[in-house]
């Protein structure tokens, strides 16, 4: 490590084609006097949770034994290159997603459910009600240096209205992410769209910091022109326009850090997405590719992917599965849809792979980004035939906070997914310590002997 008198700040950020970009953590960034020979910088910690649809095959899923792991299952050999990083914890379940009175509607309550351990409310209308999810707790806390908080990223249309699922809006479909009880996050899934989110439109660094200026101004006059109508409404209004306002102070505080960005050196961005790919190989690679430079610029800390929507009938030709994923996921035990289902479970993790591949590649700190970030791969449904919230598919990735892998964690059918939230967050450094149906948190220290 080359130590000088100067360091570098840690936002230090790159500038080129009139929009900035965050350097990675670089040791230039450690004090000079701190720094040693044997001293990294210290880098951040990251979250990312990335959603599959319609249950698993869980015979394929789940690898044998208990504590160390010798062998990963046949869905998830794709991750062999990273078994050292790899934690299956087994019997997890999120049993706010059962019914508990309502009926049907099981898929639109395992994604809701999925992150928030809450019972959603079941309704058609516009006062849908979850709870806080853990990406957005995250957020909270490691997202405010970052230009986005947290990216929601998605492959299949989120913009659905009405009745998706006896009785459940398709605000339960299109979301899984919530920033509070009654606002889901909206989920993208046009990668250029992402990729103005995370670099702009272009143009000259004048111009890109004097339209920061007038959206500033624009603000200015809304914040203020609002708060005299909020002396002039009741409750209900007051606490709309409340929400309203928080999206504002976002958009402000985007426009900040932003504006802190301005100005030291070039760099070459990645090229301009031109809309979303029609191969959903293409298009999910490329989301995942994005992910990654949002990670490695320090872009966000913090996000979710849904590799498709609850109920898809998506099917995968290139796999030979030509029926819809739903249908194949309610295989009445038939073995050729359980064969078909293994197949896209299998594939759903090498796409996860590939994204992990670009972070273990990439240097961070003393190590590289995967050993600094935890990415959970899973879904809110277990066996699809029963519709089942219980012993859920789940695989945990990463390093960060010094979580060890290589190993299979089995607990009982009664233990809230949550508590593994709950101990993902503290390993990122989130002061958490229940939310949801938590009744604690998940120990992910090595067990004896392994």
């Amino acid at each position: 490590m080359f130590i000088s008198k100067m360091a570098l700040p840690r936002r230090t950020f790159l500038r080129g084609m009139g929009v900035s970009l965050a350097l990675p953590l670089l040791d230039a960034m450690v004090p000079a006097a701190t720094a040693l020979a044997s001293t990294a910088a210290k880098p951040v910690r990251r979250l990312g949770f990335v959603y599959i649809p319609n249950g698993a095959v869980m015979q394929s899923w789940q690898p044998a034994g208990d504590g160390k792991m010798t062998e990963l299952s046949r869905t998830l050999s794709p991750l062999a290159p990273f078994q050292d990083q790899v934690v299956v914890p087994i019997g997890l379940s999120q049993k706010q997603a059962e019914a508990l009175g309502d009926g049907n509607g099981e898929h639109s309550r395992a994604g809701t459910v999925w992150l928030s351990g809450v019972h959603p409310k079941e309704t058609e209308g516009a006062d849908v009600r979850n709870g806080i999810t853990a990406d957005q707790i995250a957020a909270q806390h490691i997202g405010g240096d970052t230009p986005l908080t947290s990216l929601e990223l998605a492959m299949e249309q989120t913009y659905l209205i009405g009745n998706c699922d006896n009785g459940y809006s398709c605000v339960y479909t299109n979301s899984i992410s919530w920033r509070t009880a009654t606002t889901p996050n909206p989920h993208e899934t046009n990668p250029r769209i992402v990729f103005q989110r995370m670099f702009g439109d272009g143009g000259t660094p004048e111009q890109r910091l004097a339209q920061l200026q007038e959206d500033r101004s624009i603000l200015d006059w809304v914040t203020q022109d609002i708060s005299q109508l909020q002396k002039r409404r009741g409750a209900a209004d007051r606490n709309s326009v409340g929400e309203y306002l928080d999206s504002v102070r976002e958009i402000e505080r985007r426009i900040q850090v932003a504006e802190r960005q301005h100005g030291e050196s070039v760099l070459e961005l990645p090229d301009r997405p031109i809309g979303v790919p029609e191969d959903y190989d293409a298009h999910a690679k490329l989301m995942f590719d994005l992910l990654a430079v949002a990670f490695k610029a320090d872009i966000t800390r913090v996000f979710v992917f849904t590799l498709g929507k609850e109920q898809t009938n998506r099917a995968y030709p290139e796999l030979g599965v030509n029926a819809a994923h739903h249908a194949v996921s309610h295989h009445q035990h038939d073995p050729l849809k359980f064969e078909q289902g293994a197949k896209v479970n299998q594939y759903h993790i090498g796409l996860t792979a590939h994204f992990l591949d670009k972070l273990k590649s990439t240097p961070d700190g003393d190590g590289n980004l995967l050993d600094h970030s935890l990415v959970l791969h899973g879904g809110g449904i277990s066996d699809a035939n029963e519709h089942s919230h219980i012993d859920l598919p789940l695989v945990m990735i990463g390093g960060a906070g010094g979580v060890k892998g290589g190993r299979v964690l089995r607990h009982s059918k009664d233990t809230p997914m949550n508590n593994l939230l709950v101990a993902m967050l503290q390993r990122a450094g989130v002061p958490a310590e229940k939310f949801g149906d938590a009744t604690g948190s998940l120990p992910l220290e090595p067990l004896g002997g392994v």
